[in-house]
């Protein structure tokens, strides 16, 4: 068995990784930051433009941000958003910025939300392009029900079960959730431990360079949960 001072000095070692939940205007951010499986950061309600300077404070080398990494122009939906509901694992649609403008619901209020989050880290953290991450700080899309699925698999991932769902999932993958009261919060930090999985290259990258990539972890086996 590993000693405290054993486990205390791989996390040291652990490269940060941070993961962004996005909201609308009144809720903003909720920042996550992991050294291997420790929580060293935690924020909320905290504006996009504040999430670059706590990351290079922390030396976090990437970031995964819940939302959409850019805005589609094309026919139909991005092929991200394709490649996912292949798997029957449904997202929300990105539409063209101009749509969202023009749309009064305030439904895509989270996604100009994303929109800065890019635009704050993207000299610090600019925006991974290729599939496959080659060094260097970066950020990149990825998506927490995505994650779930692919931690728990489809048949058991449910978004209504959300709450106590991925606080149990957090858990087993030996995550101190105490600090983490809010599903964004958990959100922020699946988000943070996908971050991990891509600069280890054990990420899936759903997509193609013109609509963008979604980040998933690759997993050899699911974990398995307590029953309800």
């Amino acid at each position: 068995m590993r000693s405290a001072r054993s486990i205390e000095s791989a996390t040291r070692q652990s490269p940060a990784v941070a993961g962004v939940d996005v909201g609308g205007e009144k809720k903003q951010c909720d920042l996550v930051i992991l050294r291997g499986r420790m929580v060293v950061c935690r924020q909320e309600r905290i504006a996009p433009e504040a999430v670059p300077a706590l990351c290079l404070a922390h030396d976090v080398v990437a970031v995964g941000v819940d939302a959409p990494s850019l805005w589609w122009t094309g026919s139909g939906r991005r092929a991200a958003e394709q490649a996912l509901a292949r798997e029957r694992i449904s997202c929300f649609p990105t539409p063209s910025r101009e749509q969202a403008v023009a749309s009064t619901s305030g439904f895509f209020d989270w996604m100009f939300m994303g929109e800065r989050v890019y635009r704050a880290l993207a000299d610090a953290y600019p925006l991974l392009t290729d599939a496959r991450y080659a060094g260097g700080r970066t950020s990149f899309e990825t998506y927490p029900y995505a994650i779930t699925c692919a931690m728990l698999g489809k048949a058991v991932a449910s978004a209504k079960q959300k709450r106590n769902q991925r606080r149990q999932l957090l858990e087993r993958l030996g995550i101190d959730v105490s600090t983490l009261k809010s599903v964004d919060a958990r959100d922020a930090t699946l988000c943070a431990l996908t971050a991990q999985y891509v600069i280890d290259g054990n990420a899936h990258a759903y997509g193609d360079a013109e609509g963008g990539y979604i980040r998933v972890p690759i997993v050899s086996e699911t974990i398995v949960l307590d029953a309800p």
